[in-house]
């Protein structure tokens, strides 16, 4: 599942990053690695930008960059 899909509310578990080196290093350097858990705060109409918590922060993803990272649903946040 991508992280784009989660409904708002639902926690997460990154499994994989699938994007490009440049974008990819930005969302590891935010904490989108492997095993990090986090919870989809809110998400903006018409394909805007995601609201997530992870590593006890609050950050706006675009929904193109979401759609690039893997993630399991579920555990804790």
């Amino acid at each position: 599942m991508r992280l784009s899909e989660l409904p708002a509310g639902h926690a997460f578990t990154v499994d994989r990053v699938l994007l490009s080196r440049e974008t990819g290093k930005r969302l590891a350097d935010m904490g989108f690695t492997a095993g990090r858990r986090g919870r989809v705060v809110r998400k903006q109409y018409l394909g805007g930008p995601l609201q997530v918590e992870i590593l006890g922060g609050s950050v706006l993803i675009r929904r193109a960059e979401a759609a690039g990272i893997e993630v399991v649903q579920g555990g804790a946040a």
